[in-house]
């Protein structure tokens, strides 16, 4: 394999808190990682189910008991959990509605302790601080009520916008990589049905998206996309037929953004080791500065993950090395075996 790849940590790892991530990963990858995540431990380990807490002791929503429960439904059709979704109360001025997400002091905590660990060298000096964030559409169409989402879509975007804001006055920028985590995007463009329909122009609304939580983003900040096919179950809630989806959402997204783009996460499922999968990545247009991390590490399968490199590595010149997504549902006991196979991928062992 090659020397010089570099290992990417989507978000969430399963430790106790982000000294001991930050401690961990810069141990095992060392120098093959330019930017770390808090691990989004404790309340994020869900992702963003702390969200929906939130929303369910807000003054402003409530449950909408005129439409069924939402069944998250997995590629094998089991269905993972029921949630009944969320609306606007009666009365409620969604333009004036503020939604606390936690988002702003989650990142000042955790950077806190990550600039106390470079400074005593435990990190690297040229290491950033990786913030994860969920687009506005992740609550939306996980949450809320399909008759309610036209009006919370922008009271939610201002929520992450005012989070961003306050995590750019707080933590240096160049010390700094905010990632957005694009994955209800990718379940529409799937026509996911459990989400109960999309808009007729979703394409250009999610490119819309992505683009203005992009320019959120000072240029002295790196930014990143993570596009994930959800892991509720530690498994996708679809199967990807290949990567065409996911190319068609990168270079619509990089054909609108009027910033940089630093780096971009792809998955790879466990058992395509095939070329029919890759394939797309031939149409992928993306700058050629910009960072392209495939997800294609799987847990305790060595063999596996140089077969997927060294497809990929037949329709991509360079690329770094991640897993589908992050590990907050996964069993604790495999991070440091995941940890290794990254090292491994890149070189370092």
């Amino acid at each position: 394999m090659a020397t010089n790849r570099m290992a990417h940590l989507v978000g969430s790892v399963p430790l106790p808190d982000s000294e001991t991530v930050f401690r961990t990963v810069s141990r095992v990858l060392g120098s093959s990682v330019r930017r770390i995540p808090d691990g989004e431990t404790g309340d994020r380990s869900r992702w963003i189910w702390f969200q929906r807490a939130m929303l369910g002791n807000h003054p402003d929503m409530e449950v909408d008991t005129e439409i069924e429960p939402f069944q998250v439904v997995q590629w094998d059709g089991k269905v993972v959990r029921e949630t009944q979704w969320m609306k606007f109360k009666d009365g409620a001025d969604p333009s004036k509605t503020t939604f606390h997400t936690g988002y702003r002091d989650a990142a000042v905590e955790s950077y806190q302790v990550f600039a106390r660990l470079q400074d005593e060298k435990v990190i690297g000096a040229n290491v950033r601080f990786q913030v994860s964030m969920p687009t506005p559409m992740a609550t939306t169409y996980m949450y809320i009520s399909p008759n309610a989402r036209a009006a919370y879509l922008p009271a939610y975007e201002r929520a992450l916008a005012d989070a961003i804001s306050g995590i750019m006055d707080a933590i240096p920028h160049d010390r700094l990589a905010i990632q957005w985590d694009v994955c209800q995007e990718v379940l529409v463009f799937e026509d996911y049905k459990p989400f109960a329909g999309r808009p007729s122009d979703y394409k250009q609304q999610i490119y819309d998206e992505l683009a203005r939580v992009g320019a959120l983003v000072p240029e002295d900040v790196e930014l990143g996309y993570h596009l994930c096919y959800g892991s509720p179950a530690d498994e996708h809630l679809i199967m990807p037929k290949d990567m065409g989806i996911l190319v068609e959402i990168a270079n619509g997204l990089a054909s609108q953004l009027t910033r940089r783009l630093d780096f971009l996460h792809l998955p790879v499922p466990k058992d395509r080791t095939d070329a029919g999968y890759f394939e797309p990545l031939r149409s992928l247009n993306v700058s050629a500065e910009s960072e392209v991390m495939l997800g294609l590490i799987h847990f305790d399968d060595a063999e596996g993950d140089a077969a997927r490199i060294a497809t990929a590595s037949q329709f991509l010149a360079s690329f770094g090395v991640a897993t589908e997504c992050g590990w907050g549902r996964t069993d604790p006991a495999r991070t440091t075996g995941l940890l290794e196979s990254h090292a491994r991928a890149a070189g370092a062992l």
